[in-house]
């Protein structure tokens, strides 16, 4: 490995000139079994460089409480890049945007009180400890210091969030106090402002964008003349949310196209995506259209139409990247045995037991009490949903049920019985209760995140319930919370399936023979919800708003023998069945 500095128009690696070609792979978006896989693929692929972001909020979910380990541990996918001879760029935020929970920023800081992505003294202070942790890992494996990375960049386009130079200046003096000695860099589109609010005074900016890297370019020259070319983000493909369209791919060759204008403007690069991966768990972002007037979450699989799939299959665009990049390199790709991994169809499965969300409360989460709804966050909960309860007292007479401010998604029980449903931008029915003469009735509110905003300026949002509930008008006071991060679930309490409709876990013994492959899940039966399993969360499901309508299942998720599937269904299912198919409905 070598050390990569700047020279005028050019980049050098130990003197000589040298051209980054780079895409990206998210260690957290892909099974650590499937790392060497992966990277293996983007070296035959002619690329000499890979990217990753690193998420912060996974890393430290508890303050001052570091995860570095199993599917978390960065350093062992640095060190694999190391051994194929891969180069390494790390973008280590705080902020990554990525269409990541709340753009890689612990939640917990939204109940702090701290303000985001600048130079407020309380939020730096709690970066710092992070920082500290994060790059004494890392440190041994700069180029500086006979390692592969070459590259760390300073933020995340934050031109295109805020103007707080100061801040960025400070981000930039927290890698160095903590060693970061190699090139480190900025990132962002070359709109107004953008550029310009998001550049450090002597840290090297490149530019993000899809298309038309000419232009770009010409533009970069403008703003930084005299300074290398480089595309820290080309965008080969993009992601999708709930209720939108699918997004078609690029076409191979017009991908291939822009690879070869790459090289003949002199320009490095780097694929965003080279293989997408999944957003495994509750960890898919959101974004706001505000052209729409709507909150859009970002759906579980993150293929983004890259040249390797969801699955790390290579596509049609792979194999023209690759010959583009051969042709313009005149560089025989390495003697690295790669193949698409086995798929398999392992049929259909019905699931016979069930457990009620509402008898295994005690058995998933302990109880907080407040005289107001609180937020998840004031909680102390990340991710998952939540479960409000309280009392009515009859008689009330027909009430309209109101939310100050709901995020992001309702159901509503009175007694253990449906009575209405809304969901942030995309429904708004009136839901009303009613407790009669001489009784109480239970009010079960169960509300999910479904993904913290990643980008813009609404990335401050908390989720649950903001604000109150109201019952005509009236607030109404007196709360039950169980927070519901769904990461345990070893003690529901099973029976055999029923006709109970309310939320519920199903259940059921995949029997595979053999050692297992790659499969996708086809929630067939089911409405909404998410799928664990052996406890691994794949991800949620919601067939009714699409597009997709498979989930990801990696083979080292599974083993030979019986395989324990778990199914969450907030919305009712038409039959408790599943179908392990051997190929993804993405749209």
């Amino acid at each position: 490995m070598g050390v990569l500095t700047l020279s005028g128009r050019e980049f050098l690696m130990d003197g000589e000139p040298f051209r980054i070609i780079s895409g990206a792979i998210h260690y957290f978006r892909v099974h650590p079994d499937y790392w060497a896989d992966r990277l293996k693929k983007l070296k035959v692929c002619g690329f000499n460089t890979v990217e990753t972001y690193i998420c912060w909020n996974l890393h430290e979910r508890k303050e001052g409480v570091f995860d570095f380990e199993g599917p978390l541990d960065v350093v062992k996918f640095i060190e694999i890049a190391e051994e194929l001879g891969l180069n390494v760029i790390i973008r280590p935020g705080p902020y990554i945007c990525a269409e990541w929970e709340l753009g890689g920023i612990p939640s917990r800081l939204l109940a702090d009180g701290v303000s985001l992505r600048c130079s407020d003294p309380l939020y730096l202070e709690k970066v710092m400890p992070y920082y500290k942790e994060l790059f004494s890992r890392i440190r041994p494996h700069l180029c500086t210091n006979g390692g592969s990375i070459i590259m760390v960049q300073v933020e995340n386009e934050y031109g295109s969030y805020g103007d707080d130079r100061e801040y960025m200046k400070r981000v930039a003096e927290i890698y160095r106090e903590n060693g970061i000695d190699c090139m480190l860099f900025t990132a962002d589109g070359v709109y107004w402002g953008m550029q310009e609010n998001g550049a450090v005074e002597g840290i090297f900016a490149a530019a993000n964008f899809g298309s038309d890297p000419g232009w770009h370019f010409d533009v970069m020259d403008e703003k930084r003349p005299g300074e290398p070319l480089m595309c820290a983000e080309f965008w080969c493909g993009w992601f999708e949310h709930w209720h939108g369209e699918h997004k078609v791919p690029s076409k191979p060759e017009d991908i291939a196209k822009m690879v070869r204008e790459f090289f003949d403007l002199g320009a490095s690069f780097n694929f965003y995506m080279f293989h997408g991966g999944t957003n495994f768990g509750f960890m898919n972002g959101a974004n706001y259209s505000e052209e729409e007037g709507q909150y859009q979450p970002t759906v579980t699989s993150y293929d983004y139409g890259a040249p390797l799939s969801e699955a790390g299959d290579m596509t049609e665009t792979y194999f023209a990247v690759k010959e583009a990049i051969a042709e313009k390199t005149g560089v025989c790709p390495p003697d690295i045995k790669v193949e698409d991994t086995p798929k398999a169809s392992y049929g259909k499965l019905v699931l016979t037991e069930q457990a009620s969300l509402f008898d295994n409360l005690g058995n998933l989460s302990s109880t907080v009490k407040n005289a107001t709804p609180l937020t998840m966050e004031q909680a102390g909960q990340d991710f998952g949903y939540m479960l409000y309860r309280t009392e009515l007292k009859g008689p009330t007479g027909r009430l309209e049920l109101e939310f100050s401010e709901l995020r992001d998604r309702v159901q509503v029980f009175l007694d253990g019985s449906f009575v209405g449903m809304k969901e942030r931008s995309f429904s708004d029915e009136k839901i009303f209760v009613e407790a009669g003469k001489d009784r109480k009735a239970r009010l079960d509110i169960l509300v999910e995140n479904m993904g913290r905003i990643n980008y813009g300026y609404r990335i401050f949002e908390e989720k649950g319930i903001v604000g109150g509930v109201r019952l005509n008008k009236l607030y109404h006071f007196g709360w039950e919370h169980y927070p519901l991060t769904m990461e345990d679930l070893s003690a529901l309490e099973w029976k055999a399936a029923g006709d109970f409709d309310g939320p519920s876990f199903y259940r059921g013994k995949l029997e595979i023979t053999g050692k297992p492959s790659d499969t996708f899940v086809k929630t067939t039966g089911f409405t909404k919800g998410f799928v664990t399993v052996n406890g691994f969360n794949l991800g949620r499901f919601y067939n009714s708003a699409g597009p997709t309508k498979t989930l990801f299942l990696p083979a080292p998720v599974l083993k030979e023998g019986e395989n324990e599937i778990i199914v969450f269904e907030t919305d009712g299912c038409s039959a408790p069945e599943i179908e392990f198919v051997s190929a993804p409905i993405l749209g």
